[in-house]
């Protein structure tokens, strides 16, 4: 029995209703979104700790993007927004990273583990700290902030001392020598990843360029304590030494909650009236989310699972991975006619991509319908990749056709937030349709759902069954 989490101090936000430069309410109604001007003062959010020694009782952990002044990860408002042009660059990397354009680092035998080989790989792991909560490594418990990613293939991250070759302090990293419950895993035994390792004796691997030693990698088992009733014992993650600096603003790590069998969404204790783990992505940076271990099955607590489950779909190629197969779109009340060969294509759930990508015939059907329903409006120039703009400048008031996304098994994830705002705490101003046809580099038969079509949604993914449903306004 793991010994239980000091005090995790968190964050509650105290909000205005509205935040930022363009106070409004917004209702939905007939399959659209309206957004109204308020002549209300926006008030800043502020950040109070709860009292000191609390811990959560569940496995249920705050969940803060990087910009909120409660942020673990220390970014706070002294950051801005990426601009669309960067957001698109950062979906890029995690997207050729997660379909294996990036090019393999010189003498990397990291086999089926995938360590970023950069000079500081967890800072560079793409949208890693857009969302941390705080979580204890080994025993004592050892609190970091961390990302947590459904799409990571083999491990858990976790920067650790030491951080650099000159001993440079890091205070956001592991320490393993303050440990007791941390064991080595051999190199031949079948809970090491890796292809080879630079010692028999440990699941160890140096990753190098040019000769030079860029990362130590070493495999470990230790406890992780999520809360006083949730933890796991002997588990697995890669310990990543010297050159895996994190930034100032960046997260400790990367939780994995993959459908590896040594991810954490693994080995969750579940039964039939829980579910593997659930989150809620915060639709605006100032207010808080969730992510749930262990959670009640919403149906079973009183929140509705729209439309039901979708069933989650195994692709030979990336087994590990939440696929499900898209099998109908709706742009507000209207339903877009698709071939089903042009449709059915199996959707990746990406918390680290911010837009969503769809075939080249259905997202030409979704921006012909789109434009057709906001053809009152002013159209703006292009934002990066983003080609269907619109200027709400001066406007009193505008309404968006809400997009739903139907799945195989019957569930749908209705999107109340499909803009993308050049100034998100402006509405009142240049805004672009958050879809974009996927890449060239997305296999063929590949979408991709974005944490844009998250937002304010509960996630729910019931690992075991096979399944993921979506509860709207989850936070």
């Amino acid at each position: 029995m793991a010994s239980p989490m000091p005090s995790l101090l968190f964050c509650l936000l105290v909000l205005a209703p509205h935040l930022g430069s363009s106070s409004h309410t917004s209702f939905i109604n007939g399959g659209k979104r309206t957004f109204v001007r308020s002549s209300d003062p926006s008030v800043p959010p502020t950040c109070s700790p709860t009292p000191s020694g609390e811990v959560p009782a569940a496995g249920r952990l705050p969940v803060m993007h990087r910009l909120s002044p409660c942020s673990p990860s220390g970014a706070g408002e002294g950051q801005s927004m990426l601009s669309a042009g960067d957001a698109f660059d950062r979906d890029s990397l995690r997207l050729r990273a997660l379909f294996g354009e990036v090019e393999p680092e010189e003498d990397s035998k990291a086999g089926v583990v995938t360590i970023p080989a950069t000079g500081a790989p967890l800072a560079a792991l793409p949208g890693a700290a857009d969302y941390s909560v705080v979580v204890g490594f080994g025993t004592p418990v050892q609190k970091l902030a961390v990302g947590f990613d459904t799409a990571t293939v083999g491990a858990t991250l976790l920067q650790c001392k030491p951080c650099s070759a000159d001993g440079d302090p890091c205070d956001k990293s592991f320490d393993p020598s303050r440990s007791r419950s941390l064991a080595q895993i051999p190199c031949a035994s079948r809970d090491c990843p890796l292809m080879a390792c630079s010692r028999p004796s440990s699941c160890a691997v140096a990753l190098k360029k040019k000769g030079a030693v860029l990362i130590n990698a070493t495999v470990v088992t230790d406890t992780l304590t999520v809360s006083r009733s949730v933890h796991a014992d002997d588990f697995r993650f890669a310990c990543l030494e010297m050159g895996a600096a994190t930034t100032e603003y960046s997260s400790s790590g990367v939780l994995d909650l993959s459908r590896e069998r040594h991810s954490l969404a693994s080995r969750v204790a579940v039964s039939p009236d829980t579910v593997a783990f659930s989150y809620c992505l915060p639709a605006d940076p100032g207010s808080p989310g969730f992510l749930s271990l262990g959670a009640t099955r919403p149906e079973l607590s009183g929140r509705s699972v729209v439309g039901g489950y979708a069933t989650v779909w195994d692709r030979a190629s990336h087994p590990n991975l939440y696929f499900l197969r898209l099998v109908g779109v709706s742009v507000g009340v209207r339903h877009l006619h698709v071939p089903p060969a042009a449709l059915a294509t199996d959707a990746l759930l990406e918390v680290h991509a911010t837009f969503n990508y769809l075939s080249h015939h259905a997202y030409a059907a979704l921006r012909h319908e789109f434009r057709e329903l906001m053809r009152e409006y002013r159209r703006a120039p292009p934002v990066g990749e983003l080609e269907t703009c619109y200027d709400f400048t001066g406007l009193r008031s505008f309404s968006v056709p809400m997009i739903t996304l139907r799945f195989h098994g019957g569930a749908d994830l209705v999107m109340d937030h499909v803009l993308y705002f050049k100034d998100p705490r402006n509405v009142f101003g240049v805004a672009c349709l958050a879809f974009a046809p996927a890449p060239a580099y997305v296999p063929a038969g590949v979408a991709v759902v974005g944490s844009m079509a998250q937002a304010n949604m509960e996630v729910v993914y019931d690992v075991r069954g096979g399944k993921v449903g979506f509860v709207p306004n989850g936070c």
